[in-house]
């Protein structure tokens, strides 16, 4: 069975092709992935790589934790499971008086 680990502390440079490759020295990675902004598309730092078994896992974590990838001392440890986020609370671009910002209303033209 795959196991997902965390790479933390990533050089903005390193490249999935470069996580591939460094952690197949470990054994058979099947997916690598470098997490980047949605807006700019610059990595993050972190990504994932899965490995193909709980030992090349444990061997992978055991090579590279604290080891330099890319000029970077990175982490390495087994990913958790995203925990579920609180609903988003919306205030939509408007204020306690749902009058939205920046502009004026009726009542400032009332006090010539």
């Amino acid at each position: 069975m795959a196991k997902k680990l965390y790479i933390g502390g990533l050089s903005y440079d390193t490249t999935e092709a470069t996580l591939k490759e460094t952690f197949s020295q470990a054994g058979t990675v099947e997916t690598a992935v470098v997490i980047t902004d949605r807006m700019s598309g610059r990595s993050k730092g972190f990504g994932f790589v899965e490995m193909s078994s709980d030992e090349e896992a444990a061997k992978a974590i055991e090579m590279f934790n604290g080891k330099d990838i890319d000029g970077r001392n990175v982490t390495v440890n087994e990913a958790r499971p995203m925990e579920p986020r609180a609903p988003r609370q919306g205030g939509g671009g408007f204020n306690r008086d749902n009058r939205g910002f920046g502009g004026s209303d009726n009542r400032d033209r009332n006090r010539w």
